[in-house]
């Protein structure tokens, strides 16, 4: 713009002087200049050119007018943007603020997380140290990872001297072999072993194979539970004594007949013998019949024999039916009452199941048990005094998935649900209507409970109607 005014005072400067030449025609002859019309001229070209400059200074302010609307927009956007620039950096600032809140908040669960697994580190570790059992844990090599302060004591090795070292170079005389630990980890199932040196200490071994885990390996529980099975022996004699006891004065009567009758017999043929005429037939009936009533007496002590020389040892394979069978014929020979019903009189009805698998049990602990049972079903029986009662006893065994089944139905009088509540307890109690507490020891089956339950880990259970009679139940595992 500058440069346009000062090329317009340029061409007005050189206008004016070049006035002498160029206003030639306005001079007059005596030589003087015609101002007026040099002024009217000029005014003529001022007026041009101020035409020229407004109409240019109007096309200015049109393009400046343009220029600020642009810039007006240019300035809008620009608000626009740093606007949304801001909103933007806003949020951004807010979602950092909660990143960082947020963050702080898992930082802080994390320090609790941690904390309350040390806790249950140091927690565990004591549990597994407290244990009254031996506690070892074995990677897949072989290697302790876990000595526990049972195990220290049992073995006399610190912990710090057999972590990481193979088992059986650190602790040579255990009693379980890398064979069983293959077999564990191999079938990948719980392995149990009872373990016993001559009678002296029993044990009972676990080993848990590790699962779910990323590295590999077992959990061996070694329990000392020699004073239990010394307590188990010492309570099955001391209940089998007591029990002999029992039959011991039961079979006193049973003995005793016979014995009678062998007596009587022998007086006869001695009174015989001494007359003069001697019937040979008659005295030989006498010596046959006292022969049978000696194989009577000797048959009932071979059967209390046989059963007070059993022992629990190991369990052997037997035929249950036949088991059954002989606990029978045990108690045809030694069961009565003192009211007269002797088990011998007892209808016994059988209902055995074909093909039965043979069973692994300790075969007196289980004649003891049905002859317990008999012994109560001939009490129960006894107390029937309708004459036209039919005393029976119902025994069915039969295969059930894999455990052997066997029910002692009889039609005595049953059991009240306190009798039944009451029947496996220790030490049950018969009530009298004379308010007369007394223990009966042919009512009472705690000790078969005891022989079922934890000799075979199996189940016993009663069902009874007072007016029906009762049913036991005995599941048997097949092991």
């Amino acid at each position: 713009m500058i440069k346009k005014y000062s090329a317009l005072i340029s061409i007005l400067l050189f206008s004016q002087v070049a006035a002498a030449d160029i206003f030639w025609f306005v001079r007059q002859e005596n030589g003087d200049t015609n101002w007026q019309y040099v002024a009217n001229f000029s005014s003529g070209i001022l007026i041009i050119a101020l035409s020229l400059t407004a109409i240019w200074l109007a096309f200015t302010r049109r393009a400046a007018q343009r220029y600020n609307r642009d810039l007006e927009e240019i300035r809008a956007q620009l608000e626009d943007r740093v606007k949304e620039r801001t909103a933007t950096l806003d949020k951004a600032n807010s979602l950092l603020q909660q990143s960082n809140q947020a963050l702080e908040e898992e930082i802080a669960e994390h320090r609790d997380t941690t904390k309350k697994l040390r806790l249950s580190e140091s927690y565990i570790t004591s549990i597994l140290r407290s244990m009254p059992l031996m506690l070892i844990g074995l990677n897949k090599n072989g290697e302790i990872t876990q000595w526990n302060s049972r195990a220290e004591e049992t073995s006399g090795l610190p912990a710090d001297r057999v972590l990481g070292k193979n088992l059986w170079q650190a602790y040579p005389t255990i009693a379980v072999t890398a064979e069983q630990i293959k077999q564990a980890q191999d079938e990948d199932k719980t392995l149990t072993i009872k373990y016993s040196q001559r009678g002296q200490y029993h044990f009972d071994i676990t080993i848990y194979p590790l699962q779910d885990q990323l590295e590999t390996g077992v959990v061996i529980l070694i329990d000392d539970v020699t004073q239990r099975v010394q307590s188990e022996n010492m309570l099955v004699q001391r209940d089998k004594m007591s029990s002999m006891g029992e039959m011991a004065s039961v079979m006193a009567h049973d003995i005793n007949i016979p014995l009678q009758a062998i007596l009587k017999d022998l007086q006869t043929v001695r009174q015989d013998l001494t007359e003069e005429h001697i019937d040979p037939e008659g005295i030989n009936e006498l010596l046959e019949d006292a022969l049978i009533r000696g194989r009577q007496a000797a048959s009932v002590i071979n059967n209390l024999i046989g059963f007070s020389d059993g022992g629990a040892g190991e369990k052997q394979l037997a035929n249950i039916t036949e088991v059954m069978d002989h606990s029978v014929e045990l108690a045809a020979d030694v069961l009565s009452v003192t009211k007269g019903l002797r088990f011998k009189d007892v209808v016994i009805n059988h209902n055995y199941a074909d093909e039965l698998p043979q069973l692994r049990c300790h075969v007196p602990e289980l004649q003891q048990v049905f002859l317990s049972l008999f012994r109560h079903a001939c009490y129960a029986l006894g107390k029937i005094e309708d004459p036209a009662h039919t005393p029976s006893i119902n025994i069915e065994i039969s295969e059930f998935y894999d455990a052997i089944w066997v029910r002692v139905q009889h039609n005595g009088r049953g059991l009240t649900g306190a009798e039944q509540q009451l029947l496996f307890e220790p030490f049950f109690a018969n009530s009298h209507g004379d308010g007369h507490q007394e223990t009966d020891a042919g009512e009472r089956l705690s000790f078969a409970h005891f022989i079922i339950t934890e000799q075979h880990q199996g189940q016993i259970a009663v069902t009874s109607d007072i007016n029906i009679g009762t049913t036991f139940h005995i599941q048997l595992p097949l092991l």
